[in-house]
């Protein structure tokens, strides 16, 4: 089919190709965890496989033990390592221009101007999608949302939880259960402080801590007006993520709202996540990381249209579900 303006053929495919470089950290940028992750490193493709492994060690060597002179040392063969497995999410947003704006915009700049708004929407579209995916448990969409940090750290108190999350169950598997508590009162100064110590040391495992708490705005107004001015501590090495900061301890504090400006998304009301990073990971295909699908190729069918479709696919994964948690406040 031919265009209305051939001299802006294939004008989305190139303007998206030129965007390719740094559509996927705009995208991470806009997400405090995804931020976070990026900056430990905890951003890893994946090159394929029916679905995405996390290899994770589930229980000590049990060769491990004392001895005395000649005594025997046991050598058996032991089972330590093994992985939680992740399905493929996909996610997909379409740009797409019109034969009629291709005239009304003519002129080769007033193109790529109105390109160029539709990529910036549709990258605001993705960036707010996946940060809502992120605090899901996934099945949203009959199950096709990106497991998100719901099915990681479950609103079920951890003596409780039963579920299956990663292909292995809560209930058979008591290492592989998130320290979420319920029921939390943080009214006051003295009992968010509280709340916050006992949560945080229940995540502690000699260096394996929470290094990263995102909260939402009723949690963070309680935690900020427990603090005192001298202790308002802020890292500067975390200014170049781009979210203001607070130190808990070994933990950066983020605010990331459940409402207010935007489209979704956010920290469960009433929660504080406690995060650990290092066990926490975002698993993009590398051949479909916030790029075009089928580059230099028009989708238009029977209709004056010219159209390119952005897509991504992976998954949040994690390879040590105790390590996480998160904090339920019933009173605020």
């Amino acid at each position: 089919m031919a265009f209305a303006n051939t001299s802006v053929t294939d004008l989305i495919a190139t303007a998206i190709e030129s965007r390719t470089g740094e559509l996927a950290n705009n995208v991470e940028s806009n997400n405090i965890l995804l931020a976070v992750l990026r900056k430990n490193g905890r951003i890893k493709p994946v090159s394929g496989g029916t679905q995405i492994f996390q290899e994770l060690s589930f229980q000590q060597n049990a060769n491990g033990g004392w001895y005395s002179g000649a005594d025997v040392l046991p050598v058996g063969a032991q089972d330590v390592i093994s992985a939680a497995a992740f399905p493929y999410k996909q996610y997909a947003v379409a740009v797409i221009v019109t034969g009629l704006e291709l005239l009304i915009n003519a002129g080769k700049e007033r193109t790529i101007d109105l390109v160029e708004a539709r990529l910036e929407v549709a990258e605001a579209t993705m960036a707010n999608d996946i940060n809502v995916g992120l605090y899901s448990d996934g099945t949203s969409s009959g199950g096709k949302q990106i497991t998100g940090t719901l099915a990681t750290c479950p609103t079920t108190a951890k003596a409780s939880q039963t579920d299956t999350y990663g292909g292995i169950s809560a209930s058979t598997f008591t290492f592989w259960t998130s320290s979420t508590t319920t029921g939390q009162d943080i009214s006051t100064a003295a009992k968010v402080q509280t709340v916050m110590n006992t949560q945080w040391a229940t995540q502690v495992r000699g260096a394996d801590r929470p290094d990263c708490i995102v909260m939402d705005q009723l949690y963070w107004a309680d935690f900020m007006a427990s603090l005192q001015v001298i202790q308002r501590f802020t890292d500067p090495g975390k200014a170049e993520l781009g979210f203001p900061s607070i130190k808990f301890i070994t933990a950066d504090v983020f605010l990331d709202p459940t409402t207010g400006i935007g489209l979704g998304g956010g920290a469960t009301t009433k929660t504080a996540y406690f995060f650990n990073t290092k066990y926490l990971h975002f698993r993009p295909h590398r051949d479909r990381n916030f790029v075009p699908i089928s580059p230099n190729k028009r989708y238009a069918l029977n209709q004056d249209v010219e159209a390119q479709i952005l897509g991504w696919a992976g998954n949040l994964t994690c390879s040590g579900r105790q390590f996480q948690g998160r904090s339920i406040a019933t009173t605020t």
